[in-house]
C-alpha cells in the first residue's frame, strides 16, 4: 500500500521505517502539513497518515477522496482534527492509535507538576547564570494535596496512582466512571465539586464540544485561590484568555501546559530565528509560575515504537479487508463507550 506520510519529523521517518520492515508498505515522507492546499500531494496513495496538527477536514477529506485516497491511519490517539462525518460521506476509512504510551503522557505530567510547583524551571536557568539565590524558588509538598483527575481513561488511570505514591487525596470526574480508578481510593464528584476542592486540577479527557474551554472563567472563579492546573491532553480545553486573567489575580497559582489552543502554527517547528506573534503565548510566557512544553508529553522510545506500529499494522489489515479495531466512525465516537484517550 502506498501512504503518504505528512508532516514527517526525522523521529517519524526512523520509527515508521524500523516498523515498515514487518509490513512493506511503500511510505513516503512529506515535510507538509496536510491542509486542502496540500491534499493534492497524495494523488496517487492509497493511504494518508496524518499527525495531531493536520487539518483532515471536509474540504481535504473531500480532495483527499478525489485523487483515491482511501484510508486515513492516524498517527495519534486523538481525532478531534478529522471531520469523520465527511469521511463516512467520501468513503474514506479513519483508523487511529488508541494506546501507545499512557505511561509517557502520565509520567510528563507528574513531571511538569513538579517542576512548575518548584519552579525547577527557572532554577535551571538561574544556576546555569551564575544565580544561587532561593527567592522567588518556594514551592509546596504534594503530599495531602487533594488532585482533581478529568478524564480517567489510561493516562488518567496511570496518573491516579503516581499521584496515590505523593499521598494525595484525589477526586476525580468522568463521564463514565472506572472502578479500577476507584479502587485506587479515588472519589468521583461532579465538576462543580472538584473545582471547588482541588489544590491541583489535571487534564485527560478527550476533546469534544462538551470539554471544550471546560477551564473557563466560570470554572476557575470556583476554585481555590493559587490552584494548579496541568494540561496534557487538548489545548482548547483551556480558555488562554481566562487563564491569563487568573494567571494576573493569582486565582491560578501554577499553569503547566503541554498543549495550546493555538498550537498548529508554533509546536513541532524550530522558530527560534523568528519572532513569535501570537501575542497570547507571548503574554504566558512572562509569567514565572507558567511551564511550557511544546506538545512533547508522548514522546518517548517506547510510544513512538508503538505508534508506528499500530498505524502501519491498522493499514495494513485495512489492505486485506479486514478491521483492526481502532476504526472510527461518528456513530462509534458519539456513543457513551467511545470515551478515548486524547493524547
Amino acid at each position: 500500500m502506498r501512504i503518504a506520510v505528512y508532516s514527517a519529523r526525522s523521529y517519524d521517518r526512523t520509527y515508521l521505517t524500523q516498523a515498515n520492515e514487518r509490513h512493506g508498505h511503500d511510505l513516503e515522507f512529506l515535510d507538509a502539513r496536510l491542509a486542502p492546499n496540500t491534499a493534492k500531494l497524495a494523488e496517487g496513495f492509497d493511504a494518508v497518515c496524518p499527525f495531531v496538527n493536520d487539518i483532515a477536514d471536509a474540504a481535504t477529506i473531500e480532495k483527499l477522496a478525489a485523487v483515491g485516497v482511501k484510508l486515513l491511519t492516524l498517527r495519534s490517539a486523538g481525532f478531534n482534527h478529522i471531520d469523520l462525518d465527511a469521511a463516512v460521506a467520501n468513503h474514506l476509512t479513519v483508523a487511529r492509535v488508541p494506546a501507545y504510551s499512557p505511561y509517557a503522557v502520565a509520567e510528563h505530567t507528574v513531571g511538569m507538576m513538579l517542576s512548575v510547583e518548584r519552579r525547577i524551571h527557572r532554577a535551571y536557568n538561574r544556576v546555569r547564570d551564575g544565580n544561587f539565590s532561593l527567592d522567588g524558588l518556594l514551592g509546596f509538598d504534594l503530599r495531602n494535596k487533594r488532585v482533581g483527575i478529568i478524564g480517567t481513561g489510561r493516562i488518567g488511570q496511570i496518573v491516579a496512582r503516581i499521584m496515590r505514591g505523593f499521598g494525595c487525596s484525589m477526586r476525580a470526574y468522568d463521564i463514565r466512571q472506572n472502578d479500577d480508578v476507584r479502587d485506587l481510593g479515588v472519589r468521583y464528584v461532579d465538576l462543580d465539586t472538584l473545582f471547588a476542592e482541588c489544590d491541583v486540577i489535571t487534564l485527560h479527557c478527550p476533546l469534544t464540544p462538551e470539554t471544550h474551554h471546560i477551564i473557563n472563567a466560570e470554572s476557575l472563579a470556583k476554585m481555590k485561590d493559587g490552584v494548579m492546573i496541568v494540561n496534557t491532553s487538548r489545548g482548547p480545553l483551556i480558555d488562554t484568555q481566562a487563564a491569563i486573567d487568573a494567571l494576573k489575580t493569582g486565582k491560578i497559582g501554577n499553569l503547566a501546559i503541554d498543549v495550546y489552543e493555538e498550537e498548529a502554527d508554533l509546536f513541532f517547528e524550530d522558530l527560534s530565528d523568528q519572532v513569535i506573534t501570537d501575542d497570547v503565548f507571548a503574554r504566558l510566557l512572562t509569567f514565572p509560575n507558567v511551564l511550557i512544553t511544546a506538545h512533547q508529553a508522548f514522546f518517548t522510545q517506547e510510544a513512538l515504537a508503538n505508534i508506528a506500529e499500530t498505524t502501519l499494522g491498522n493499514a495494513t489489515v485495512f489492505e486485506r479487508g479486514g478491521r483492526s479495531g481502532n476504526e472510527l466512525t461518528p456513530e462509534e465516537v458519539r456513543a457513551p463507550d467511545g470515551a478515548a484517550d486524547p493524547a
